[in-house]
């Protein structure tokens, strides 16, 4: 490949000559943030539209007349999507230019926002979701692929600090600017709307900042691997959110079994056609290997700690104890807090150190922490200490995110960066759509049973067992609200006790990781190579970084 590559550009070998034979030539910190503007106003336009929601979602609800699971899959939905389009994306990363991919994400995410706008049915906010999602999957994996192929390991803590930083921000700093807009004469329509504005943002940033050249290569899509995944992941999570609700199916039931059933067989063809594919959409050859298997268990538990906090912490705030979505917005800044802090000062520290691995360990125990903590909270908890719970879940998020991406990528050739950064986040968006799917489908039963013990105690009738169906609590009496507040309040602290069974997984991860030295050069250099092979295997890494 190095040797067509330099045959195809005449030019390179000029270029080189003054770079070490067999390295990318470095990019300056000016030129590196140049390039990197425009890609971390998309990153954020991303993470913005998938979190900006979560303060607005009970309002939608009540709007829109949906219900627990209803609010559970607005989420899961742009997550399924981005999940299964993420390994797609990093593909076409391998094969096509990434500037003009993330260019198509930007406008594909644009459609999908003006349509989620303009819902006026919960299913149709679900096909919004859906292709928001694809759009969310291409930004995220382009991101991380861009960064690969222009910055060395050694180098590449730092500006994932950045991208952690912008995460964090996003992530956390989208519900707060969500209840804001909820609140305003705006609605809660604009909480789609407004993320329009910044895609044509950072789209025209891309045009003018991102400059990286493309090697043409032959493109082979895994389409049948790319539908099988789709398919498999779906039906799971479709049987676990309704399985148990009377209204649907029981988990030992007929339908239960032809939906797991179903689903297993799906991912087992999955994996029998990536073994045999030339080009598979998921490589098993990267993923199995250690580093990559370990950070991608870790990854999957992290995605259900991070979407799954992220979603129901504004919901306890606001429907068990009845915050406005601006309330319950400024209520998470603890947790962007934590994860701003421990994102950007764990990315330094590594640049500095070049040791990675502790950091890694750290966030996971402080997650563990943080989730343990905030699984104590009730519908009577003092603000200020679900404050220093989240401030530390927050903090155990930011560490962790990113720096996982770091150590994949450190083990993996430059030409592999690509689809190995979105095997990563796929599994981490995969872990994102289970737990709020699952998460949901235990809340919506907890808060069933709860309630329906509350109004029974209190000897008010409950209707076929609905209890807790509904989330419209503002047009409900005033006693049969308070009970509704408690039942909420209650069971939320069972979603973030099983989030923190769930990271001991990535905790157990991150401990069997080695810990390799961060290499100072963008892709892996053999121990002995010929000096003819060295110039044209330059060429390449040239072209991509410039």
């Amino acid at each position: 490949m190095a040797t067509h590559i330099a045959a195809s550009q005449p030019a390179a070998p000029a270029k080189i000559s003054t770079a070490p034979a067999g390295a990318r030539p470095e990019m300056s910190h000016r030129q590196i943030m140049e390039a990197l503007t425009g890609l971390l106003a998309a990153f954020f336009t991303a993470i913005l539209s998938s979190t900006i929601v979560a303060n607005a979602l009970p309002t939608i609800m009540s709007d829109l007349h949906g219900t627990q699971t209803d609010f559970a899959w607005v989420i899961t939905a742009a997550l399924l999507a981005n999940a299964a389009t993420t390994p797609i994306w990093g593909k076409l990363a391998d094969l096509f230019n990434k500037k003009v991919l993330v260019q198509l994400s930007i406008v594909i995410f644009v459609a999908g926002s003006v349509m989620a706008g303009l819902s006026e049915t919960i299913p149709l906010l679900l096909g919004a979701r859906v292709i928001q999602g694809v759009a969310m999957g291409g930004l995220t994996a382009l991101a991380q692929a861009i960064i690969g192929t222009m910055i060395p390991p050694r180098d590449r803590g730092k500006y994932s600090g950045y991208m952690g930083a912008v995460m964090a921000v996003g992530t956390a700093g989208g519900p707060l600017l969500g209840g804001f807009i909820v609140d305003s004469p705006l609605g809660w329509r604009w909480t789609f709307f407004v993320c329009v504005p910044l895609a044509v943002v950072a789209l025209i940033l891309l045009q003018v900042t991102l400059k990286i050249s493309h090697v043409r290569r032959p493109a082979r899509i895994d389409w049948l691997g790319s539908i099988l995944l789709t398919s498999g992941v779906s039906l799971l999570l479709i049987w676990v959110s309704f399985a148990g609700n009377p209204a649907y199916y029981d988990w030992v039931s007929w339908q239960s079994a032809l939906m797991v059933g179903g689903g297993i067989v799906l991912l087992a063809l999955l994996v029998l056609v990536e073994s045999k594919v030339e080009q598979p959409i998921i490589p098993l050859k990267i993923i199995s290997e250690r580093t990559t298997a370990l950070a991608i268990i870790a990854s999957v538990a992290v995605g259900i700690a991070m979407f799954g906090s992220s979603t129901f912490l504004g919901q306890y705030f606001q429907v068990a104890r009845g915050a406005t979505p601006t309330e319950a917005g400024l209520l998470t800044l603890p947790m962007i807090a934590g994860n701003l802090t421990g994102s950007v000062a764990s990315g330094l520290l590594i640049s500095r150190t070049g040791k990675w691995k502790g950091y890694l360990i750290a966030g996971s125990i402080l997650l563990i922490g943080g989730l343990g903590l905030a699984g104590t909270m009730d519908h009577t908890t003092e603000l200020w200490h679900a404050g220093v719970f989240t401030a530390v879940l927050g903090l155990g998020l930011g560490m962790l995110m990113q720096n996982l991406v770091l150590a994949v990528q450190n083990t993996v050739r430059a030409a592999d960066i690509g689809t190995a950064s979105a095997s990563v986040a796929f599994f981490r968006s995969v872990g994102g759509a289970i737990g709020v799917a699952v998460l949901g489908a235990i809340l919506a039963n907890r808060v069933s049973e709860l309630a329906t013990k509350g109004l029974a105690a209190a000897g008010i009738p409950v209707q076929g067992g609905a209890a807790g169906s509904s989330m419209d609590l503002a047009h409900m009496p005033e006693p049969v609200r308070d009970i509704m507040r408690a039942a909420y309040g209650d069971a939320t602290a069972e979603v973030f006790l099983i989030s923190a069974a769930v990271t001991v997984v990535a905790l157990v991860s991150v401990l069997f990781i080695k810990e390799k030295p961060l290499r100072r050069t963008v892709d892996i250099q053999p121990a002995q190579e010929p000096a003819p092979q060295k110039e044209s295997a330059a060429a390449e890494p040239a072209s991509a970084a410039r």
